[in-house]
């Protein structure tokens, strides 16, 4: 048994701290689809590891509470902008395009070229080779209908 204090990870703010938390959610959902493990047992372990230092914790618990409540919901409004069932994606892409289709419909206050920049930049990190095309037209598709206002 030890006098040492547990660790304190630094939280952080502003798009890098955005960035992460969209990566730590896309790793986060990947295990979800995988496991099928409480939501809350998966938040705990990322935001207790050292990954999530300058994370912006709001954030990716918004996104990983948010994308497994509504996965029925951002499944279906998936349908008409992929080409087969989200279940036959790799995981790493299934994860990614929640996380994009959850910001379009609910975060408004995230730009849309954001959110497919940053879908498209995590599949090229941890996606299959060339996938981040498929993740770009996806997301493309869908901001057009989802954002058509904020489009012109």
């Amino acid at each position: 048994m030890t006098d040492e204090a547990p660790k304190q990870i630094a939280r952080g703010t502003g798009s890098r701290a955005r960035s992460l938390a969209r990566k730590l959610a896309m790793q986060a959902l990947y295990q979800w689809q995988l496991t099928q493990q409480d939501a809350v047992e998966i938040k705990q372990q990322y935001l207790e590891s050292e990954d999530s230092a300058g994370v912006d914790e709001d954030h990716f618990v918004e996104l990983v509470t948010q994308v497994i409540a509504r996965h029925e919901e951002i499944t279906t409004a998936l349908k008409p902008f992929v080409d087969r069932p989200l279940e036959q994606l790799d995981p790493v892409e299934a994860a990614i395009l929640m996380i994009g289709m959850y910001e379009l419909q609910r975060r408004l206050d995230v730009p849309y070229r954001v959110v497919i920049n940053e879908g498209v930049d995590l599949c090229k990190r941890f996606g299959a080779t060339d996938a981040h095309k498929y993740i770009n037209a996806v997301l493309d598709r869908a901001a057009r209908e989802i954002r058509a206002a904020e489009r012109q």
